[in-house]
Formats: C-alpha cells, structure tokens, sequence
C-alpha cells in the first residue's frame, strides 16, 4: 500500500493528542484552505493539484511502518497510534474545480469533519495545493502569451523529481502540449516530447554524423539542434541531410529574437520553408511574450515554470473557521477567526461564485459568510462536492480541467491578459450573515 500519512508535520498529531486529552478532537470542524492575497503583480490565480489531492486523501492510512516510525520515535502514545491504525477520513470536502481561476479569499477547499481527522490533512494539501497552483499560474501567463504557439514543459532537470512530475501535470491543465517528462507521461497520459542534446552532437566526430544519426532513427521530421558549433553551418547541415523535409530545429542560446529571424531567412533560402523553429534557454511570461513578432513556432519552458516564474508558492493556508460547541453530532458549528496582525481569518463556512454581466464578463469573485450569495442568473457558483462521507466522488480527467481553464479564463476582462504589476482583475466580495 501507498501512503501518504507521513507527508505531514510533526505537530499535527501532537495536536490530536493533546485535543484528545482535553475532549475535544471529534468535535465537529470546519477547515479552509484559501489564499489570503495573490502573488505580488498577479491579476488572477489557477487551482490545480485537485486531483492529486483526491489521492493523498485516498492514501492517508497509516500502515505498521508508519505506525511503527511514531511509535520508535514517541511522536504519540499508544492510545493515538490506535486511532491512527484505523483512520479513515469519513468527512465532507467542496472545492473549486481544477483549471479554475481564482482570487484573494477564494474558498479553494473546504473541509469538513472531526477535528482529529480534518487537522491531519492540513499538510499534504497545502504542499500540492501551494506548489500545483503555483506553477499552474505561471504556466497560464506563458500560455496567454504564446497564444497559438504550443509549449513544451521541460523543466524536470531543475525540481525535485516528484516535483518534476506535478509541475508537468499542473503545465498541461492550463494548456501546454507536451512534456519532456515520461513518468508524467505514464501517470497522466500527458503527451511526452524531445529529440537530443548538446552532448549528443559532441559525442560525434561531427555535428553531421550527429545529425545522420538522429535522422535515421526519427525521420526527417525530427526537431534538430542548432547552436552547438556554428548556427549557420548547422542550418546548411541540417536541410543539406534532410532536405525541406526537415520538421523543426533548436535555438538554446544567444539573442533568440534575432537568431531566429536570420534562421528563417536562411532556412527559407534553403527551401525548407516549413520547417518549424522552437526556441528554449530559461523563457519565461516576459520573453515569451517578447517573441511574439519572431518567426518562432513553440517555446520549451523549463526553469522558470517549476518556480513559479518567481513565486514558487501561492502563500495558501489552511485554517478552522468553524468548529461545534460539543461532540454531539448536531451541535451547531460556532464561527471561530484569527484576529492576528496581517494573519487575520473569516470566520463561517463559506459559499462561492462567480458575478458574471450580461455579456457574461466576470465583475467579482463573491463569497457567502454563512449563506448563499444572492445570484442572477448567469452568475456561476464555483464549489463541488469532492468528497461526501469519506467517498471520493469527484471524477475528473485532465481534458475537463484543460478545458475549464480556457472557460474561466475567457470570462475575466481583457486586463487579465496584461503582464505589467496590477492588482487582481476581479474584487472579491463578501456578503454574511453573521453578526
């Protein structure tokens, strides 16, 4: 068996230790997981990880060599580490769909349980909901400003391998065509692409026997890299062996604006008038954006889509907003919030949707403190039931959530797709009923 029960910090089972001397573990709670502000400059933000969050939930057991890690490190007493023996999460989990938009204090997730067995989750969501959607609203940028160009996610060499993996997964929800990344490949069925590097033109006595090889193996519609020696010899080279044929070629390095315009122009000389040029070597938003007047055709992403293109978390936590005045089953859930300098929480359980105009253009991200926001009727609400009862019944494939980030994307205003420093797009809204 998997498990994903230790991918959590030491002090969350301390508190259900402690919760449980003082009566108070399976008190009915609610917990939150939201962004407080978004990355600095950042109009809007993207969910992704929903899935693989699904799996951590599905995976939290604690099997004897979890149980016996705690036990020889007396992280818990016995009488704990017989309640994890058979932990189940048995609650409720609502959440925004994956691919979709999101705001400042947006209700991402909320989850809803005892307190014992919600408080232990609080860790592994955080992790993939902080790295997924990170990396998923840098990619989004990059996307908008590739426009028809597709996007090669190739970032597995600069992320820890399991990184690696969810950065792929997170890059292909909001519209990348491929990745250089095969365990991503298997997990997800995400489309796997690339031909050769640098050192297999240098293992060869010259760049021309490199380029045989490589051509009788792929055929001619292989992508050829260009800049190992001299870009223009390699040009002469390439359509020499290959003919106009030749699928695409490789720039990593140099002024890529201006090197693939003198690429062109030789190549379309040379009559390879179809061939493709794809540019790599560190792009990000900015640069892509830059090229957009080259005669480029695709962009391979690899070291600024792993970190977030400089904001490598999206800063989300997860808090108790609500929690039962006693253990009875239908005790009523008392709003509780943090009232600490820059830290401060909304208290309540929270609703969601989107306003969207008559024109059907997003106007705000509206949540309800303890009620439904009032809707017209073509306002969207933005929570689905996840889980119900402990049972994942969220069934998604990643198609669905490539195709929810086009929509989304699509009803915010034009200033959305604006690269300069702005504040987010959309305000967000509360309307409450408490007190």
């Amino acid at each position: 068996m998997t498990s994903s029960a230790l991918y959590t910090d030491h002090y969350e089972l301390t508190m259900v230790e402690a919760a449980m001397q003082s009566d108070t573990a399976f008190r009915r709670s609610l917990f939150e997981l939201f962004p407080r502000r978004l990355p600095t400059g950042r109009r809007y933000g993207v969910v992704a990880g929903v899935g693989r969050a699904m799996q951590i939930i599905r995976d939290f057991r604690f099997g004897e060599a979890e149980l016996e890690f705690l036990r020889d490190k007396h992280v818990v007493s016995a009488p704990v580490l017989d309640w994890l023996a058979d932990y189940r999460f048995a609650g409720d989990v609502w959440g925004y769909a994956e691919g979709e938009v999101y705001f400042p204090g947006s209700p991402l997730l909320t989850v809803e349980g005892s307190f014992a067995e919600t408080c232990v989750l609080e860790t592994a969501l955080l992790s993939v909901y902080n790295y997924d959607s990170a990396v998923a609203s840098a990619a989004s940028r990059m996307t908008l400003m590739a426009g028809d160009r597709p996007c090669i996610e190739m970032g597995a060499r600069r992320a820890n391998e399991e990184a690696a993996v969810a950065a792929a997964r997170a890059a292909y929800i909001v519209g990348f065509a491929s990745t250089s990344n095969l365990e991503a490949g298997r997990r997800f069925g995400i489309p796997t692409a690339g031909t050769a590097a640098h050192s297999f033109t240098m293992l060869h006595d010259t760049e021309r026997d490199a380029f045989e090889a490589q051509l009788t193996v792929q055929g001619k519609g292989t992508t050829l890299l260009l800049d190992t020696y001299s870009i223009s010899d390699a040009v002469r080279t390439a359509v020499e062996l290959a003919g106009p044929e030749l699928g695409a070629v490789r720039i990593d390095s140099g002024d890529l604006a201006i090197t693939a315009r003198d690429v062109r122009d030789q190549l379309d000389a040379l009559g390879a008038t179809t061939t493709r040029i794809i540019v790599t070597s560190d792009l990000d938003e900015w640069q892509i954006g830059a090229l957009a007047a080259a005669p480029v055709d695709g962009y391979g992403v690899g070291t600024n889509l792993v970190i977030g293109s400089g904001h490598p978390t999206c800063g989300f936590v997860y808090k108790l907003v609500a929690r039962a005045t006693s253990d009875e089953p239908d005790a009523p859930l008392l709003p509780v919030e943090k009232k600490a300098a820059n830290k401060g929480t909304v208290g309540g359980r929270k609703y969601a949707l989107r306003r969207l105009n008559a024109d059907g253009v997003a106007e705000a991200e509206v949540i309800g403190v303890g009620i439904q926001p009032q809707s017209d009727s073509n306002d969207r609400p933005l929570l689905c039931h996840l889980v119900r009862a402990g049972e994942i019944i969220w069934d998604d494939d990643l198609q669905a959530a490539r195709d929810r980030h086009r929509a989304s994307l699509a009803e915010l205003p034009r200033a959305a797709r604006k690269m300069s420093q702005g504040d987010a797009v959309i305000p967000t809204r509360y309307e409450s009923d408490y007190a």
